[in-house]
C-alpha cells in the first residue's frame, strides 16, 4: 500500500473514530472528511520546476528553448521563452498542443540528461520535438508520448 493510500486510510479511520464519539468537539471540527494528496514523480514538469534537484549542467534554466532545441522553435514559440518557463507553463491543459509539446518535451530533455534508463536520449527528444512542430496532430501525439515517458520514469 502506497504512502498516499495509507494517509487516506488513516484519515478515514480517524474520522470514523471522531464521528463515533471518540475525542472531543474540537477534534471533530479539526479533522477533514478526506485527505487529497498528489504525488509528484521525480521526472514530471512539477518536480523539475520546483528546484528540488539541480538541473543538468549541459542545460541552464534560463536558456532559451530556441537555443536548446534549434531555430525551428521560433516558428511556434517566443524567442525569449526559457526552459524553466516552458516547464512551468500550465496552459497545456485544454489548451494548445504546442504548449503541451514544449512543456513535456523540455521535461523529457532534462530526464534524458539526468535519468539513466529514460526511454529517450537527448538527441531523440530534440529531434522528435522538432519533427512534431509540423501540425497540431503531430504535436499532440508527441506531447502525449513525452508525457507518458515522464510519468513512468523514476
Amino acid at each position: 500500500m502506497g504512502v498516499a493510500a495509507r494517509c487516506v486510510l488513516c484519515c478515514y479511520v480517524a474520522t470514523l473514530m471522531v464521528g463515533c464519539g471518540f475525542g472531543d468537539e474540537s477534534e471533530r471540527q479539526a479533522w477533514p472528511g478526506y485527505l487529497y494528496t498528489r504525488s509528484v514523480g521525480r521526472c514530471t514538469p512539477q518536480f523539475w520546476s520546483s528546484g528540488t534537484e539541480a538541473w543538468p549542467n549541459i542545460v541552464h534554466q534560463e536558456a532559451a528553448v530556441s537555443k536548446v532545441f534549434g531555430s525551428r522553435m521560433l516558428e511556434r514559440y517566443e524567442p525569449t521563452l526559457t526552459l524553466l518557463e516552458a516547464i512551468r507553463r500550465n496552459d497545456d491543459v485544454g489548451g494548445s498542443a504546442y504548449a503541451k509539446l514544449v512543456r513535456q518535451g523540455s521535461t523529457a530533455l532534462l530526464n534524458a540528461y539526468k535519468r539513466p534508463g529514460f526511454p529517450y536520449d537527448s538527441w531523440e527528444v530534440k529531434t522528435l520535438l522538432l519533427e512534431a512542430l509540423v501540425s497540431d496532430e503531430a504535436a499532440a501525439s508527441q506531447a502525449e508520448h513525452f508525457e507518458q515517458a515522464n510519468q513512468v520514469c523514476s
